[in-house]
């Protein structure tokens, strides 16, 4: 259904309601806000409270408009801290770990978004893909052309979606299709931030895309560009394989880790976000966690390519932030409700337990938080942006037959994030306008059938 109302009209969406005030590991049940039949009431684009139905409903005033989506979850939009848009097209593709996938897929995916009209294409089935999937908030590399960032940009702030994105910065290592120099990726990246950074909801990220494909000087003027401009981000890969990482040590022999690396060119801060952290050790968390650098937490693409099993249990000891990240395209699914599967099964593999309400935290208000932004998103709070997600625990016969055995939320949840993937995503909604509704009466079709 497609709304229309006016910016001071109220919006009133009725629904089985869940979102977190704080980590629920942390905090404990009360971390958790759940009203089984609920009203979000929405107010141009912001939360204006939420509450049970039973409560607010007679307060309504009479030219509200109300969408009732009884039976269905209502969570707050899904946050992905770590992807690339430019890798979509190779998803799924076989046999390779993070070198050689490197090499054979993404080097030449990311090479033909040099055109303009290719990656203004890309940008948008990607920024559609993300909301097909509930997710209205991502952390993304784009390539080394800034033709690439400028379409991404321009496709979310199209969906006025938040997005924070950066132009890769890559001088050796890689090949010469996608080579900058470290001036000219310094020179790129400031007018490119002049142009999209602070631009209604978008943000800018100096991206390193990880240390070995960096000179040291590339390295210093991301650090100094980093830390002169106020509210940039920096995001870059860490840790990811136990190869890279003896590479990255061979190409910087004084470091005393891979983190160190970092640390050296100053690109380590609050606004820091780093991919993987599987092959860390506790001296790198206690830095990270007093540098207050956040990391990402990918599991599908840490299973796709081989690379190891995150510690979240110990990223939680040392009190660091953690999201969730798709890392498409060497991560399978866009899906956080496929992520946070595997996330659960990577946890358990470390003989440790995820909770699905811990889940469901990581994909919204944790998420929200590594990437700095939980005064704006990742939970119903009067005030918030009303990005939100249309869950329907009853989008496939499976999913149906579990959840009507569950007897408890705990219970609902955990089905949604195990048995869950795109189907369940009845509608997206960004700041409180409807940006994806499924259309439950058409059958699935495939872009090239008539």
């Amino acid at each position: 259904m497609r709304i229309s109302t006016t910016p001071s009209q109220l919006l009133a969406v009725r629904g089985e309601i869940v979102h977190f005030t704080d980590d629920p590991i942390q905090r404990g049940a009360g971390a958790c806000v759940h009203f089984p039949d609920g009203l979000l009431l929405v107010r141009e684009g912001h939360v204006l409270a939420c509450g049970p139905t039973a409560e607010l409903e007679s307060s309504l005033p009479t030219d509200a408009h109300r969408i009732d989506y009884s039976g269905k979850f209502i969570v707050p939009g899904f946050i992905d801290t770590h992807t690339h848009c430019a890798q979509t097209e190779i998803i799924a593709s076989h046999g390779e770990q993070l070198s050689a996938w490197l090499e054979k897929y993404a080097w030449p995916a990311e090479a033909r978004h040099a055109d303009p009209a290719y990656a203004a294409a890309g940008a948008g089935f990607f920024c559609d893909q993300l909301l097909r999937h509930g997710t209205t908030t991502a952390m993304v590399f784009t390539t080394v052309h800034p033709v690439c960032t400028d379409a991404l940009f321009e496709a979310a702030r199209a969906r006025r979606m938040r997005m924070i994105a950066g132009k890769v910065l890559m001088d050796r290592n890689c090949p010469e299709s996608l080579r900058d120099t470290a001036a000219e990726g310094d020179a790129q990246s400031r007018a490119l931030i002049e142009k999209w950074h602070g631009r209604e909801r978008l943000a800018y990220a100096v991206t390193p895309r990880f240390a070995p494909t960096s000179t040291e000087e590339q390295m210093q003027r991301a650090g100094r560009l980093f830390g002169e401009i106020p509210g940039l981000y920096l995001q870059t890969h860490l840790a990811e394989q136990r190869s890279e990482v003896a590479w990255a040590m061979w190409l910087y022999p004084g470091a005393r880790s891979y983190l160190d690396i970092y640390e050296r060119f100053d690109q380590l801060g609050e606004r820091s976000v780093f991919a993987h952290c599987i092959w860390l050790d506790d001296e790198d968390r206690h830095r990270m966690a007093n540098s207050r650098a956040a990391m990402s937490f990918c599991p599908t693409s840490n299973l796709f390519l081989g690379s190891g099993l995150f510690d979240l249990a110990r990223a939680r000891d040392f009190g660091l932030r953690v999201g969730l990240g798709s890392d498409i395209g060497a991560g399978t699914s866009f899906s956080m409700l496929q992520i946070l599967n595997e996330a659960y099964k990577v946890v358990q593999l470390t003989g440790q337990v995820l909770t699905p309400e811990a889940g469901f935290y990581l994909a919204t208000l944790g998420g929200a938080r590594a990437l700095c932004l939980d005064e704006h998103i990742g939970n119903f709070l009067p005030g918030r942006e009303a990005d939100f997600v249309v869950l329907d625990p009853r989008s496939s016969v499976l999913l149906e037959a579990r959840v009507s055995h569950a007897t408890t939320l705990t219970g609902r949840l955990f089905a949604l994030m195990m048995l869950g993937d795109d189907r369940c995503v009845a509608a997206t909604y960004v700041l409180g306008e409807p940006a994806f509704e499924r259309d439950i009466s058409l059958p699935p079709r495939m872009p090239y059938q008539e």
